[in-house]
């Protein structure tokens, strides 16, 4: 999975290069900053994009992210931040991003992310995440669309989004446990009232759920 790296600062495209290198599945073709991002991108062919939001310059969701996703073969672009900001994740979304990554997140679980979203997933780290999806939800009818009423996700409490996003992001029970500081039983206890309440019954018909209603 080809991964190209867009910060201004050289030491984040490092830190970031040495992070995905653990993972031998995941193979940085290259980083640059946000003048540049088109042209690398045109010329590496990467599958995924991590594009930081705002660079002096070059606005990364403005500027850059509509420009990368015009292009014939456009990659999946995802949004990168050191702020949890609703914002800057409704308005990346809006401009057709699959994904937005806190910068903050432990190594291991940032791999994992950037590997689904090189595989073409949707993963929006929390805890932002929770809220916008759910307005996403009440504006956006899903397929097959839900009755009227309330969105599909506002039967959910915020911890129940929480843990539902980081299950769309592939993580099992264990690393969403850590993530969110709960144990796995509670997680467990989460996904089955979750299940209840959505009306499905698998762990996949959950993640579907979100994959659904986060597109704009």
């Amino acid at each position: 999975m080809r991964v190209l790296v867009v910060d201004d600062e050289e030491l984040v495209r490092a830190a970031l290069r040495s992070v995905l290198g653990h993972d031998e599945r995941l193979h940085v073709v290259g980083d640059c900053d946000g003048p540049a991002a088109v042209d690398a991108t045109r010329a590496l062919a990467p599958d995924l994009v991590l594009l930081d939001v705002d660079m002096p310059g070059a606005h990364g969701i403005g500027v850059v992210l509509p420009a990368l996703r015009a292009l014939p073969a456009p990659p999946a672009v995802a949004m990168l931040t050191a702020l949890d900001t609703a914002d800057h994740l409704e308005q990346a979304l809006r401009q057709g991003a699959s994904g937005f990554l806190l910068k903050t997140m432990e190594p291991r679980l940032f791999t994992d992310a950037v590997r689904l979203l090189a595989a073409g997933g949707v993963v929006c780290t929390p805890p932002g995440s929770a809220a916008v999806l759910a307005g996403w939800t009440a504006r956006t009818p899903a397929a097959p669309a839900p009755p009227a009423g309330p969105g599909l996700l506002d039967v959910l409490t915020d911890r129940e989004r929480e843990v539902l996003t980081l299950i769309a992001a592939g993580l099992p029970n264990a690393d969403i446990a850590a993530c969110l500081g709960m144990g796995v039983t509670t997680v467990k206890t989460h996904i089955g009232a979750m299940k209840r309440k959505l009306g499905v019954d698998s762990r996949v018909a959950l993640a579907a759920t979100v994959h659904r209603t986060a597109a704009p």
